[in-house]
C-alpha cells in the first residue's frame, strides 16, 4: 500500500470543516484503499449485505460509534443513503463520517437530498504529481501511457480487455444502479467516443448520429459522464464578444491511458506526448481544486487557448500546454487572447520547465513553469470544497 500523503491531508481538513465528508471519484481510482489507510478508523462496505443490515437502523448505529470515525464505502449501496447521512450531519456530529461514491451526490436519483451545508466534498482524481513522488515513481511517460488508475499505473503490462473490464464494471455498478439508462449498447459506444475524441469541440450532432441515439439522449449521456467524473466539460471563457465562439464546449476524458487506448496509440509519439500532457496539466488543475474555474478560449479566426482560469471578480489567467519548451512555441493564441483581454498572466506550463522563467514577446510577458510552480502561481485551492 502506498501513502497518498496529499489526499489524506486534504480528508483530515475537510474532517476539520465539517463532521460529513463526501469522496467521490471513478471506479479503481484508489478510494478505498485510500480510505483504509486513514489513521483510526472503522472500515465498512455497504455492498455486503451484512453490513447494510446493520445500517438500516441509522440512529442505532450512529450512536454506537459516537466519537469514532467511520468509512461507509459504495455508500449508494444502501436503501436510503441520505437518510443515513442526513441524521449523521445534523445529529451525530461527534461521529466523522466519511461516504464515497463514484459520481457527485446531487446527481444521482439514489440521494433525494444532496446534504447541501451539512458536507466537505473531496474528488479523488486519477494520479497527479504528489502520488508519482508518493509511488515512488518519477516516470512520466509511464504515467501518461498507463493512466493514473493506480492499478492500471502499478501493473507489469497494460492491457486492453482490463479497461473494457472497466468499462463492463461502470456500466453495471455506476450507471445501472445510479442513473437507470437504457440502450448500453449505445451509451457505451458513446463513452469509447468520448475516450478517443477527447480534448476536442463537442458537436453533440455528430455522437448522436455515431451512437444512433437523439441530441437530447447525447446531452443526458454527457451529463452521466461529467457527473460520475469519467468526462469533464470545459466551457468556453467569453464576455459576448462577436469574435469569440461560445456555442462548443470541450470535453476531456477522465484519464490519459483509456484516452491513449482507444486512440490505438501503441508507442507514443512526441505528438501523442503533447495531447496526454494536456490531459494531465487539466487532472493537476482539478486535483487541487480548480475545476470549477477552468475554461478554453476560441476565436472566430481560429485562435485558441488551451485553459484559461476565470476566477470571479479576477483578472482571466491564460494557460497553453507544451510537453516541452524549447522557445519556438506558437502562442498565437495567446496574442489574440490578450488583444481582447490586455491584462492578466500568460503561462506556458510544459514538462521540461523545472525552473520557471520568462520571456518577452513585444509586450506580452511569458512566463514559462512546470506543474509545481503552476500550482503556486495559481494559489490553488488546497482546502475541500464545502457544499453550499
Amino acid at each position: 500500500m502506498f501513502p497518498r500523503t496529499y489526499w489524506v491531508e486534504r480528508i483530515e481538513t475537510a474532517w476539520e470543516r465539517r463532521s460529513l465528508v463526501w469522496l467521490s471519484g471513478v471506479r479503481r481510482v484508489g478510494k478505498t484503499v485510500l480510505c483504509q489507510s486513514l489513521a483510526d478508523v472503522e472500515y465498512l462496505d455497504c455492498e455486503l449485505p451484512s453490513v447494510r443490515r446493520v445500517l438500516e437502523d441509522p440512529e442505532s448505529f450512529l450512536g454506537s460509534v459516537s466519537g469514532k470515525r467511520v468509512v461507509l464505502d459504495e455508500v449508494h449501496r444502501l436503501r436510503h443513503p441520505s437518510e443515513l447521512l442526513k441524521i449523521a450531519a445534523d445529529h451525530f456530529p461527534s461521529v466523522k463520517l466519511i461516504a464515497t461514491g463514484s459520481s457527485t451526490l446531487q446527481a444521482s436519483r439514489k440521494f433525494r437530498d444532496a446534504l447541501t451545508g451539512r458536507k466537505s466534498e473531496v474528488w479523488l482524481t486519477p494520479m497527479m504529481s504528489v502520488d508519482l513522488q508518493d509511488f515512488g515513481s518519477g516516470d512520466l511517460t509511464r504515467r501518461l501511457g498507463r493512466g493514473g488508475l493506480p492499478a492500471f499505473f502499478l501493473a507489469e503490462e497494460a492491457s486492453e480487455s482490463d479497461l473494457q473490464e472497466w468499462i463492463d464494471s461502470y456500466w453495471a455498478k455506476d450507471v445501472q444502479e445510479l442513473f437507470r439508462l437504457e440502450r448500453r449498447a449505445s451509451f457505451t459506444r458513446f463513452v469509447e467516443l468520448v475516450l478517443a475524441r477527447s480534448g476536442g469541440l463537442f458537436e453533440a450532432s455528430k455522437f448522436a448520429e455515431a451512437s444512433e441515439v437523439s441530441r437530447p439522449t447525447i446531452a443526458n449521456y454527457l451529463g452521466v459522464l461529467e457527473a460520475t467524473r469519467v468526462a469533464h466539460v470545459v466551457r468556453p471563457f467569453s464576455t459576448r464578444r462577436s469574435t469569440e465562439i461560445v456555442a462548443s464546449p470541450r470535453v476531456y476524458a477522465f484519464d490519459t491511458g483509456f484516452v491513449r487506448t482507444f486512440r490505438g496509440w501503441t508507442e507514443l509519439r512526441p505528438e501523442d506526448l503533447g495531447s496526454l500532457w494536456e490531459h494531465y496539466l487539466l487532472n493537476e488543475l482539478q486535483a487541487h481544486g480548480l475545476g470549477a474555474e477552468i475554461r478554453h478560449w476560441r476565436s472566430t479566426r481560429h485562435n485558441e487557448v488551451d485553459f484559461v482560469i476565470a476566477r470571479e471578480g479576477r483578472i482571466p489567467v491564460a494557460i497553453e500546454c507544451k510537453w516541452s519548451a524549447d522557445g519556438r512555441e506558437d502562442l498565437d493564441g495567446i496574442k489574440a487572447f490578450r488583444r481582447a483581454y490586455p491584462q492578466g498572466a500568460n503561462l506556458v506550463v510544459a514538462s521540461n520547465v523545472d525552473r520557471p522563467f520568462t520571456r518577452r514577446i513585444g509586450d506580452l510577458s511569458i512566463e514559462y513553469v512546470g506543474l509545481g510552480s503552476l500550482v503556486k502561481h495559481l494559489g490553488a485551492a488546497s482546502t475541500p470544497r464545502p457544499s453550499r
